[in-house]
């Protein structure tokens, strides 16, 4: 059973209600998203949505397969296609047959493989290496990518044709950096997860440690976060998970203090005044910067003021 995709950020539940909505039809569907972002999460969630649910979901990473096994991979070959050919092997689009059939990275397949990847798509059949005629398939096909596959289409680095075919129905998931409120969800999760996996009592969360996860950029995305996660609650060995067992790659952004002594409130009050100056002041842009609705940014600014207030502390006005 593959993981859940979770979020409280309205973007991207509204892509996730979208997902869900178009699982029901046999449109091919292209999911963009950086590294990191749950793209294949996102696949089979719409797989098991899908009237397909019940048939083989067969998975294709583009970007790992070497140059010469491309093409066998995909679509097959029959006994003696060449040397070491000793009996039949069916190809990722027979297996994925009555199925969901996901490209993952199809940016990265050579133009020749792309050419064979179009015919297949619009004709519903494959030729295996060494065979003597078509084989007809039934399937359904995904495609994701992480980088804007337009652009590629412009440098002449994917087919047009093979874009439009596959592109019927785009979807979007947005970077981690985009919607930090799901930073403590995320955490919570990964936290539960890394402690069953290896056998520990699962620590409790310090706070602060919310808000130092929220100001960092996350170019690794939901797969970078899991993975520090894991590492500090092997270092936090069943206690609480603090900021000093947060070791990453990166550190925060320019200009965001690291608030490891201070409380949510502060770090959230921070990370907000931070990305207001960097939007000079406009809190449309702000908003969708930090992956909330100009709503929520209005009532937390709101929030943080009164308290201030109530505290006697002086307010900077943004």
């Amino acid at each position: 059973m593959s993981s859940p995709f979770l979020t409280q950020d309205s973007a991207t539940l509204k892509m996730l209600k979208t997902a869900e909505s178009v699982a029901a039809s046999e449109a091919s569907i292209l999911i963009e998203g950086e590294s990191g972002t749950g793209k294949e999460l996102i696949a089979r969630l719409i797989h098991r949505k899908s009237p397909r649910a019940s048939r083989p979901f067969v998975a294709v990473n583009c970007a790992a397969m070497p140059d010469g096994l491309i093409e066998s991979e995909l679509f097959g070959y029959e006994k003696g296609a060449f040397t070491g050919a000793v009996a039949r092997k069916p190809g990722r689009f027979e297996m994925a047959h009555t199925g969901t059939l996901l490209l993952d990275e199809v940016s990265e397949l050579r133009l020749d493989i792309q050419a064979k990847l179009l015919r297949a798509i619009q004709e519903r059949e494959v030729d295996p290496l060494g065979g003597r005629g078509a084989v007809p398939v039934d399937i359904r096909i995904i495609a994701t990518t992480n980088r804007p596959l337009w652009e590629e289409v412009k440098g002449r680095r994917f087919r047009e044709d093979l874009y439009y075919r596959i592109n019927v129905f785009p979807l979007r998931i947005p970077p981690l950096r985009s919607r930090p409120g799901d930073i403590p969800l995320l955490v919570d999760h990964f936290v539960q997860r890394a402690a069953l996996h290896h056998r520990r009592p699962a620590p409790t969360v310090d706070p602060a440690v919310y808000g130092l996860l929220s100001c960092r950029p996350w170019r690794g995305n939901v797969r970078e976060l899991e993975n520090m996660i894991e590492r500090a609650v092997l270092l936090a060995e069943g206690k609480t998970v603090a900021p000093e067992h947060l070791i990453g790659d990166e550190a925060a952004p320019a200009g965001v203090a690291t608030p490891v002594n201070r409380t949510l409130r502060e770090a959230e009050w921070a990370l907000i005044t931070e990305t207001l100056q960097r939007m000079n002041g406009n809190r449309t842009h702000a908003a969708r910067h930090l992956g909330i609705s100009l709503r929520t940014l209005r009532n937390k600014l709101r929030e943080h003021r009164t308290a201030d207030a109530a505290e006697g502390q002086t307010l900077r006005v943004v």
